[in-house]
């Protein structure tokens, strides 16, 4: 497991072991109490809060074993997403307590995510997949509107837009640019992909994949030399490797 990899689990611990210490907590001040009905409500929550730190932390040792053995296991895909999910925000709170940065943070997330979908070792066809773009990649200056329909885009080479057309093309799948997150989950319900391949920043990857829950996506993150939103770049290697993670090795190209 790589130090990337290791910031965000290493995350979801602290955040388990945050909730034991505010279950502790909450058990000194209750049981400083002599009062009935204040050692049923201790004993409630005491059995709630161990049932739900069994819950999440078996949820984590699943990621982990998935991680470890660089294959998915369906009997512990579920609890493991739940708890990622569950702890995800928790995460985020615990990590800048810490002081670690919410990019780094953020980034941790979408590597353990993508080695998470790529130990499901999808093979999709090139129709099933969706390749999810944001606005910020075609040049400022372009006229033409491409989130309505990329085929829009001319092909002047002067974005990544073009190559990321071809590319769809070429492997027969889908693509869509999007101006934000509620036009991405739009495309997203719309077309029901079976995987999506997703481009953006950390912020707008890490959410998409919260929000889309089971659905496999690959985040790729975007180059920002120009600042953020604004004539940004993506890695077409990356982008392409990430597609061909979830296909068929057999599948037919254009």
């Amino acid at each position: 497991m790589n130090t990337k990899k290791r910031i965000y689990i290493g995350l979801l611990v602290g955040s388990l072991l945050l909730i034991l210490l505010i279950a502790g907590i909450i058990y000194y001040l209750i049981a400083n109490r002599d009062i009935i009905i204040s050692q049923v409500l201790l004993i409630s929550i005491i059995v709630l809060a161990a049932i739900l730190f069994l819950i999440l932390a078996f949820g984590i040792i699943a990621i982990v074993i998935i991680i470890v053995r660089e294959q998915a296991i369906p009997s512990l895909e579920t609890i493991g997403q739940k708890a990622n999910d569950l702890l995800f925000p928790l995460a985020l709170f615990t990590g800048r307590l810490v002081g670690i940065s919410k990019d780094r943070i953020l980034q941790s997330y979408i590597a353990v995510n993508n080695y998470l979908v790529h130990s499901k070792y999808l093979r999709l066809r090139g129709e099933q997949i969706m390749i999810l773009l944001p606005h910020c990649l075609q040049d400022s200056e372009c006229p033409h509107k491409i989130t309505i329909d990329v085929n829009n885009c001319k092909s002047c080479g002067k974005c990544d837009i073009a190559k990321l057309k071809e590319m769809a093309e070429e492997y027969n799948a889908i693509i869509k640019v999007a101006t934000g997150g509620t036009l991405a989950r739009k495309f997203v319900l719309d077309t029901r992909p079976r995987g999506v391949v997703a481009v953006a920043c950390e912020r707008d990857l890490s959410l998409g994949i919260h929000e889309l829950g089971g659905l496999p996506v690959i985040g790729v993150l975007n180059c920002r030399l120009n600042g953020p939103c604004f004539n940004t770049t993506v890695n077409l290697d990356e982008v392409e490797s990430a597609l061909q993670s979830i296909m068929k090795e057999d599948e037919d190209r254009a």
